[in-house]
């Protein structure tokens, strides 16, 4: 029996097989590196966006606002009433659905609200409130103004050691209170300013109790204080502060409700870096005597007298985004002198000329030219919303640009008031930061209605 097989042609094409492959697999492979690349980039671009965006959208009534996402994300609406929004010109249906690749138009017949649910891949991934607000009036000021609060009990700016009568040191704070704690009572007894608690350790006999507030939680604490050898009083080694004061710029003021805005930051403690819990506070007349004109690497300064004799208002609120207050009678006979302008939510603003009010000479308050760099409508900072730059003449003559003091001048653009300035960069002093004028009016809402005073992490100063 004879055993037949078949053999290739030749032991060389065999060898040629194996030694040059075909280049089809090796182009396969780069269009599916190519196609995951494509997705991995698509997801991280659409996870970047859903983690930027907004959780809620503010909408004035009876207008017309644009949305640009750009990315091939879903967006499904709902609302309790129809006749709150309409998507690209049709009314809200149960479970409206629209693609956000393109731009699209919301358009806001009444006040109300309805949510928006992005979707990736038909996933929901963020819930987005759409809160159609009725149009607001508030008049833009740019007034100068002295701020001084008192804090809510006495601050601890850090700790420190003594000479003790035993000829020791002593440092009977450290470890045991923080910079940023708030102290509220002494064994038992409130303390109101840092005297009160100076008086009650150099008063006692042993250990001190101390009740604080360190950041949301509420501790108590003991020290033992220590006889200082320069005065023979008894001390527990604490830098201590019960109030601050600085100029700054009144932003507007609310006719329906008597209350004002001012600074678009909030006050810091400057030892601390902490947001001052404000137990009270009042704002003064002040007329600008001077200025220190900003050069880069060094902003500049309004150098102001501040009449403490007389008040404008009382402060009740200091947030991340402002101080707010009532606004006394005689202030508002004195200082607003303009009408009621409507306020630009953040999609009503563009990039392009605008004006900001501020006094930069005597009591004086004028409109400078300035243009509007960009619009961050997503930031995560509520106080850096857009990029401004000054551009008139005569202000950069004076100031060089944005100096530490004009925190607070209104920004108007189209006959709206849209923001107030922040921040100033330093190596650019003509450019600085404004924040939304929605945020404001927001943050006052907010503090009015829980009494509250929320965190932060702003600078006084512009």
């Amino acid at each position: 029996m004879q055993w037949k097989h078949s053999e290739p042609a030749s032991m060389l094409e065999m060898h040629q097989e194996h030694i040059l492959p075909s280049t089809k697999p090796r182009k396969f492979k780069i269009l599916i590196f190519l196609l995951l690349a494509a997705i991995v980039g698509y997801g991280i671009g659409s996870f970047t966006i859903l983690y930027r965006f907004p959780g809620e959208i503010r909408m004035t009534e009876n207008a017309i606002h644009s949305l640009n996402v750009g990315l091939p994300l879903s967006a499904t609406f709902q609302s309790e009433t129809a006749a709150v929004v309409k998507v690209n010109d049709l009314p809200l249906t149960d479970d409206f659905s629209i693609r956000l690749g393109r731009p699209l138009t919301i358009k806001t017949d009444g006040a109300g609200t309805a949510e928006m649910t992005i979707g990736v891949f038909g996933i929901p991934m963020r819930r987005v409130t759409l809160d159609v607000v009725s149009d607001i009036k508030i008049v833009p000021l740019g007034t100068a103004i002295g701020v001084r609060i008192n804090t809510d009990g006495v601050m601890i700016l850090g700790t420190g050691s003594f000479l003790g009568n035993d000829g020791e040191a002593h440092s009977p704070s450290e470890g045991v209170l923080r910079a940023g704690d708030l102290v509220s009572h002494a064994n038992g007894r409130e303390i109101t300013c840092k005297e009160d608690l100076s008086a009650l350790v150099a008063k006692s006999e042993g250990d001190i109790t101390l009740k604080l507030r360190r950041d949301d939680e509420q501790l108590e604490v003991t020290i033992t204080p220590q006889v200082a050898a320069t005065d023979d009083v008894r001390r527990i080694g604490a830098w201590v502060r019960d109030s601050t004061k600085g100029i700054g710029t009144l932003t507007y003021y609310n006719p329906a409700t008597g209350t004002f805005g001012a600074l678009g930051h909030g006050i810091m403690d400057v030892d601390t870096k902490k947001l001052m819990s404000v137990k009270s506070g009042t704002i003064m007349p002040s007329t600008v005597t001077s200025v220190v004109k900003g050069a880069r690497g060094a902003p500049g300064e309004l150098e102001g007298k501040v009449d403490t004799t007389r008040d404008f208002g009382q402060i009740s609120i200091n947030s991340p985004s402002g101080i707010y207050g009532r606004l006394d009678t005689a202030a508002q006979e004195q200082i607003v002198t303009r009408e009621p302008i409507p306020i630009a939510l953040r999609s009503h603003i563009k990039e392009g000329p605008a004006t900001i009010l501020t006094g930069v000479s005597a009591n004086e308050v004028q409109e400078f030219e300035i243009y509007i760099e960009s619009v961050n409508r997503f930031t995560t900072d509520e106080t850096k919303g857009m990029v401004i730059r000054i551009t008139d003449p005569k202000l950069l003559e004076i100031t060089g640009g944005i100096v530490q003091g004009m925190s607070g001048s209104p920004i108007l653009q189209n006959g709206r008031i849209v923001g107030a300035v922040t921040h100033v960069f330093v190596q650019d002093p003509t450019k600085g930061y404004g924040i939304f004028i929605e945020n404001m009016i927001q943050s006052e809402r907010q503090g009015a209605s829980t009494a509250s005073y929320a965190s932060g992490a702003v600078d006084f100063a512009a």
